[in-house]
């Protein structure tokens, strides 16, 4: 499945950084459905440095795959900060990865909610004991909201290797 060429870009680039850094990462996704861990495989040569991605689109596979608590779930809800926490420190310690990168979020066209409109999507980067999450609200339907979803978890894991 072809990205689009700024995907490929960012895809290149983390590439390029996992190399010269020695670094393996692992993706932890739900409503992107597997879409980063498409781009970074879209590379050549990605099995240097991609250790796993997980699909986990229920709220029983973020638990059952990434360890993710039933109760954190049913108190926060899987878009939260707190889920997508767990998620990266679930796939790094599953996956064995220096680093993951975890998405949860709101592609549409439903499912949103006032408090979680259509396109709220939860990034969280990082490695045991070090985290860094951010919320987004991107436009568009819903492949746009899960390319800039892609794009700007790629963007992260780059950020990561570059000042971590």
């Amino acid at each position: 499945m072809s990205v689009s060429p700024q995907t490929r870009r960012l895809a290149e680039r983390l590439g390029a950084l996992c190399r010269e850094r020695g670094a393996s990462v692992a993706t932890a996704e739900s409503c992107t459905g597997g879409g980063v861990a498409n781009a970074i495989t879209e590379i050549a040569g990605s099995s240097d440095y991609f250790e796993t991605g997980y699909v986990t689109y229920s709220n029983a596979a973020k638990t059952r795959l990434l360890g993710v608590p039933e109760a954190l779930l049913e108190r926060v809800g899987a878009v939260s900060h707190e889920v997508v926490e767990a998620m990266v420190a679930g796939a790094c310690a599953e996956s064995g990865a220096d680093l993951a990168v975890a998405i949860s979020g709101v592609a549409g066209p439903g499912g949103g909610s006032a408090e979680k409109p259509v396109g709220t999507v939860w990034l969280a980067w990082g490695a045991p004991g070090r985290v860094r999450t951010e919320r987004h609200h991107f436009a568009g339907e819903r492949d746009a909201v899960r390319d800039q979803a892609v794009n700007a978890a790629l963007e992260g894991l780059i950020a990561e290797l570059e000042n971590g």
